[in-house]
């Protein structure tokens, strides 16, 4: 998935439809002079409905859909006869989608499940008939009810990624390098920092043909929370991962000081995150000898809280443990 397809925020129009008048006919026919009243109901307006796809991962297909109209019921007729309802309208979105309505912020609802289906915009009532008023007292009514109104406002849309495990770094740790090396997928890399502008995903080949999926989140750094660097707009991401794994470099200054810093960002952002499994991949372990890496295991069994193993991507060192690690931990 390249970097310019990956589309997590919609903003839209949309509209349900208007449902039909109720019709106030009076029967006539020949040797029936007066035959009752036989106005038929309107129908009802059609939804617009929220569907899940497993097999949508972006909102790219919704980019460029502004305005989303459901058709109108129809009028109901002589007879009895019921107008028909109007065409509901369905949008497939990528599980982990949030709807809010626009102008409040507040959340509607998520979809998380394949084939979850959520009325967005209810389409009008049809109006009533007027054989549905005859009484004893008023045998001809000639009047019959309007269709409802349809509802229309504005929506935003906001992927949360909904992935086994979440990438978790400061700038330029590896994350990127790491996610070619065990998926297929293509991220950008260089040696700058953020070359990660957007979230990238993959789906790590596992034995036995068993498979997980792995998100790269643009680089953290301190201040994130408060929207320095990219902000808190990607953190959210991270909000639905299963397992976070931290990646920080072999050659980092202090490695326990920036495991606090990633995590105290984290914590800032939504304390939830911290009930998550967490694990530590030191990457860029080639440039470690077997004695410095001995010392600093040393230093770090005393210092880390939770597990961690030296990993490289470039030399492919530790790949086949951290699946290994990672799938137990899912499991």
């Amino acid at each position: 998935m390249t970097e310019g397809n990956f589309v997590d925020y919609v903003k839209m129009y949309v509209s349900s439809g208007n449902g039909g008048k109720g019709s106030s006919h009076l029967h006539r026919e020949k040797y029936i002079a007066k035959g009752g009243p036989d106005g038929g109901d309107g129908g009802r307006g059609g939804h617009v409905i929220i569907r899940g796809q497993s097999n949508l991962w972006t909102l790219l297909h919704l980019k460029f859909k502004k305005h989303i109209r459901a058709g109108h019921g129809g009028h109901g007729s002589s007879g009895r006869s019921f107008g028909s309802d109007g065409e509901d309208v369905y949008i497939d979105v990528p599980l982990g989608t949030v709807v809010r309505d626009t102008e409040t912020n507040s959340v509607l609802f998520e979809i998380t499940e394949e084939g979850e289906e959520r009325i967005l915009a209810q389409g009008g009532k049809g109006g009533l008939g007027n054989w549905h008023f005859k009484t004893s007292t008023n045998q001809t009514p000639r009047y019959a009810q309007p269709g409802m109104p349809m509802e229309e406002f504005y929506v935003t849309m906001e992927l949360k990624v909904l992935a086994d495990v979440g990438l978790v770094g400061f700038p330029n740790a590896g994350k990127s390098t790491l996610l070619s090396v065990v998926t297929s997928a293509k991220p950008k890399i260089a040696d700058y920092e953020f070359t990660t502008l957007k979230p990238n995903l993959g789906i790590v080949q596992y034995r036995d043909f068993q498979t997980f999926v792995m998100a790269d989140i643009p680089g953290i750094i301190e201040g994130a929370a408060e929207g320095r660097g990219l902000g808190h707009y990607f953190l959210r991401h991270i909000e639905r991962n299963s397992i976070l794994l931290f990646l920080i470099p072999a050659d980092a200054e202090d490695i326990k000081k920036q495991y606090d810093i990633l995590l105290d960002e984290l914590r800032r952002y939504n304390p939830e995150m911290l009930d998550k499994d967490r694990i530590i991949a030191i990457s860029k372990s080639d440039m470690l000898d077997d004695e410095l890496k001995a010392e600093m295991k040393i230093e770090l069994d005393n210092e880390l809280p939770i597990p961690y193993m030296f990993i490289s991507s470039v030399a492919q060192k530790g790949i086949t443990e951290l699946k290994d690690v990672l799938w137990k931990m899912l499991n």
